[in-house]
């Protein structure tokens, strides 16, 4: 019997979905669900870059994250009435847009700036990985939305980026953490990849008890199965 709260295998995701052109002004946008996690990521085009990037020929991708008010079980202030995002938020958003950077040509992009908001609609662990997860699909439309107006250089997006949480929960191993196994695992993990199996960001904790260097590489294969699949999810949803 499986040790995971939600009856999953340890190696199996939860159900997951992809859902384009949900927003009907942004120029890329999708919604995704990764079980009860749900996350509204739109892209957003500029036409220019930002002032330290200007005469430089190429443009600059980046991304917003925050999280509705409830969207967990109690209400959370919203960010903005305090007059900053919380550190947390910071975190999280420079992650979403260092991964997508790193599968994008900036030079074939010209002098703008394609902003990438994922608004948290549901919690249920593992926010930052379903966003950047759906981030890549809003970017993709939105280049794709440049590209029939003839606006890009050349082709932009050189792969696919995906993450997926992982961790080891009363002592072993699992794959795409719910909020039931992060909020009590012994070891918390993110792993940012791209389609053909490139290493973006590992984030990994330990509570209370130190992970070995062989429960890493069990976590890494996990992470590398979980998110090959996240990628067909995505081939199927841009298909």
């Amino acid at each position: 019997m499986s040790v995971r709260p939600s009856k999953r295998a340890p190696d199996a995701l939860r159900a997951v979905s992809i859902e384009r052109g949900v927003a009907r002004y942004a120029e890329g946008s999708c919604l995704v669900k990764f079980g009860e996690t749900h996350v509204l990521c739109c892209a957003s085009l500029e036409e220019k870059a930002p002032g330290w990037l200007r005469g430089q020929g190429k443009g600059w991708v980046t991304a917003e994250y925050a999280m509705l008010p409830r969207a967990t079980h109690e209400r959370t202030r919203r960010e903005v009435t305090s007059g900053k995002p919380s550190g947390r938020t910071q975190e999280i958003q420079r992650l979403i847009g260092r991964s997508l950077r790193a599968v994008v040509d900036l030079k074939m992009i010209g002098e703008r700036q394609i902003t990438v908001d994922c608004d948290v609609l549901q919690a249920d662990g593992g926010t930052r990985t379903a966003s950047i997860t759906g981030a890549w699909v809003a970017l993709h439309d939105c280049l794709a939305w440049m590209k029939a107006r003839d606006m890009l250089k050349g082709p932009a997006l050189k792969d696919h980026v995906a993450a997926v949480s992982c961790g080891i929960y009363k002592g072993a191993p699992v794959l795409d953490l719910d909020y039931a196994e992060d909020s009590s695992a012994e070891t918390d993990a993110n792993f940012v990849l791209t389609g053909s199996g490139g290493i973006v960001e590992i984030q990994g904790t330990a509570e209370g008890t130190p992970f070995s260097e062989d429960e890493l590489m069990e976590l890494l294969r996990l992470a590398k199965a979980g998110c090959a699949t996240l990628v067909d999810l995505q081939k199927l949803a841009v298909a």
